[in-house]
């Protein structure tokens, strides 16, 4: 559990207004404190007598979910407020069960909130807030569809409630058909930077380069816990196997695996077991790892909200961390994209690599 001394600022920008039950939408870096800010907001709108559904969050991943409901059932321990995780890879018939003996906060990811809606095990007749967490994934068009059902099953004066470290103008304007209103607590795009995480790059002239590269590094330089993304779970599965081969310890971990394993990894690498985690995007949002400090995108993403959430796995809640991009060739365009959008134009810096050793240029 964590101890909090002070608020952070989207703390100090969201609680009130959620408190006195205005729609709000709110921006803030991975790593400051926004879970616990609509926790704690929701938590004080809950009557611990009234034992049924009062409050719903909605998270894009199942390990997410589970993360949220534990930092729910932290901070209400001494409320008398109870609270289910309502994910894939459990029993329906424990879902069931719980719903019905009156459970106040639900912590669910759209597929299994829609099932125990259409079941009619999840009454929503108490229902007041909706919270959707990393809502620019959310309302992708992965989950577009689920989330404007679930408005649809939902009373429609709830309180709503959009989380998230980016919102693209497209989120901005899907909001306006299920808000009132809303509060918008937004971080201008040149402050959106990650404060403590020091981002590098190194150019690398061919693909097949990388693994070299990887390996000089974890060679050269001491870490306590690290993150590597790839973009596709068959790069995972070969980095993986690769690192092995060179006797890396690692772990590994995407969405083809099933929810158990899935899970026991999670903890074994939260618990410092293992050191080294290599994933896709799955683990790019939300998942909080205190003592990851360094991320290496060994492919940069495709897309540059995905940077943000990816880099904010180091440097959490005000620690410093530091982010490294594989860049080739064809990077090279999304580099500058990046630049562009986080960097208020000004070029990342860049790591150099000579033979055994790895030089950072902080400039």
């Amino acid at each position: 559990m964590k101890v909090f001394e002070r608020p952070s600022a989207i703390q100090q920008r969201a609680i009130i207004p959620i408190i006195k039950e205005h729609d709000v939408i709110a921006q803030a870096q991975s790593g400051t404190g926004k879970t616990a800010t609509f926790t704690v907001s929701i938590l004080q709108r809950i009557d611990p007598n009234v034992k049924a559904t009062q409050a719903i969050i909605l998270s894009p991943t199942r390990e997410l979910a589970l993360q949220t409901h534990k930092v729910v059932v932290a901070l209400a321990d001494y409320m008398e407020v109870t609270s289910l995780a309502c994910v894939g890879g459990t029993k329906i018939s424990d879902d069931i069960a719980v719903l019905r003996s009156g459970v106040q906060v639900v912590v669910a990811t759209p597929g299994r909130l829609l099932d125990m809606i259409k079941r009619r095990a999840l009454q929503s007749d108490h229902a007041k807030i909706l919270c959707l967490d990393e809502a620019d994934e959310m309302l992708s068009q992965g989950f577009k569809d689920q989330v404007y059902e679930a408005f649809q099953l939902l009373p429609g004066d709830m309180q709503v409630l959009l989380f998230s470290a980016t919102m693209p103008v497209e989120v901005l304007e899907v909001t306006d058909k299920f808000m009132r209103d809303p509060i918008r607590i937004l971080v201008k795009k040149d402050e959106l930077t990650l404060e403590g995480i020091k981002q590098f790059y190194i150019a690398i002239e061919k693909e097949e380069w990388k693994l070299d590269t990887l390996s000089d590094i974890y060679d050269t330089i001491s870490i306590a816990q690290s993150v590597i993304f790839c973009n596709s779970r068959r790069k995972v599965d070969w980095l993986t196997e690769k690192m092995e081969e060179r006797e890396f310890t690692v772990s590994a971990i995407h969405g083809s695996m099933d929810q158990e394993e899935r899970g026991l990894i999670m903890k074994s690498f939260k618990s410092g077991s293992t050191r080294v985690l290599i994933t896709t995007d799955l683990l790019a949002r939300g998942i909080d790892v205190q003592q990851v400090s360094l991320v290496i995108n060994f492919d940069l993403p495709s897309n540059r909200e995905n940077y943000i959430h990816r880099i904010g796995r180091g440097g959490r809640f005000g620690r410093k961390g530091v982010a490294i991009n594989f860049v080739t060739g064809n990077d090279v365009a999304m580099l500058r994209e990046l630049e562009r959008e986080y960097h208020s134009g000004r070029p990342a810096n860049r790591a150099l690599i000579t033979t055994n050793r790895v030089l950072f240029d902080t400039d």
